[in-house]
């Protein structure tokens, strides 16, 4: 028989983790389109990216038939948070009358998944592109990243929003995340954890 669930986080209803997950407003409206794969995997980050921003919309499908509209808001200039030749990095809010806040479009899934949805959602393809900063390490202690600067979706946008609306903070929304992480540690054992991951983590300044 399968485990109760939170309606809210998805998450074993005697492992919730709704109390963690913070209620902060932006500037920067975030738009995550998750790829159906990611809806029921362990670390479900992009879900609490959107429970924790008021200002954020969590859509799953790989067709997104509504996608004009979900674009169309006035106000604010939709960019695509993904790697291209072309992509600019983020960088922070002006006080010019011209700087409109972003409609931030993030894609939830493994590369190739998002690669997909791009190629299924050609107004998707079609937005301009942004990227972060470079030396971002993740917190995702658990798996090695398929490269250098590879985030989970709630560090990106943390990353993303600290950097347009800086000296904001949004380390509020990772706590989810890292209680996730912990629990899992806890359930292999510390000993385990650090045979198998710690020992092949690299290291990073100021650890």
């Amino acid at each position: 028989m399968s485990r109760v669930r939170c309606e809210r986080c998805l998450r074993p209803e005697n492992h919730c983790l709704c109390a963690l997950i913070p209620q902060l407003d932006s500037r920067t409206r975030v738009l995550l389109l998750q790829h159906p794969s990611e809806v029921n995997h362990a670390l479900n980050t992009a879900r609490f990216a959107a429970l924790g921003l008021a200002n954020a919309e969590l859509r799953v499908g790989e067709v997104f038939e509504d996608l004009p509209r979900l674009l169309e808001r006035p106000g604010y200039q939709a960019k695509l948070l993904f790697p291209a030749d072309d992509a600019q990095p983020l960088q922070a809010y002006t006080a010019a009358p011209g700087d409109l806040p972003l409609l931030l479009v993030v894609p939830d899934g493994t590369w190739r998944k998002a690669r997909k949805l791009l190629y299924l959602n050609p107004l998707l393809a079609a937005l301009p592109r942004v990227t972060l900063g470079e030396g971002a390490v993740s917190r995702y202690r658990l798996r090695k990243a398929p490269e250098a600067g590879a985030l989970s979706t709630v560090e990106a946008i943390v990353q993303a929003l600290e950097t347009l609306e800086a000296p904001a903070s949004f380390a509020a929304l990772l706590r989810p995340f890292e209680a996730l992480i912990e629990g899992q540690i806890r359930a292999m054992g510390e000993e385990t954890f650090l045979r198998n991951h710690e020992k092949n983590r690299p290291a990073v300044p100021g650890d």
